[in-house]
């Protein structure tokens, strides 16, 4: 699944560690998802939109509409 996760983070100037560290996940898995090779739980992503103030359709796209 693509995703805007590492424009996300960077227009905040966060680095991987941080968003982890506020999703309480490692930042192995922050690397992974923004990489597209691991697609967050349901739970994850909400906490990912939480974090972000916006829609969970807003950052992660499905593949055949990417």
């Amino acid at each position: 699944m693509k995703n805007k996760l590492k424009v996300l983070r960077a227009e905040r100037n966060w680095s991987q560690a941080d968003l982890a560290e506020q999703l309480n996940v490692s930042r192995q898995t922050v690397n992974a998802i923004e990489t597209e090779k691991y697609d967050p739980s349901l739970p994850l992503a909400f906490k990912i939109a939480a974090v972000f103030a916006q829609k969970i359709e807003d950052i992660f796209i499905p593949e055949e509409d990417a």
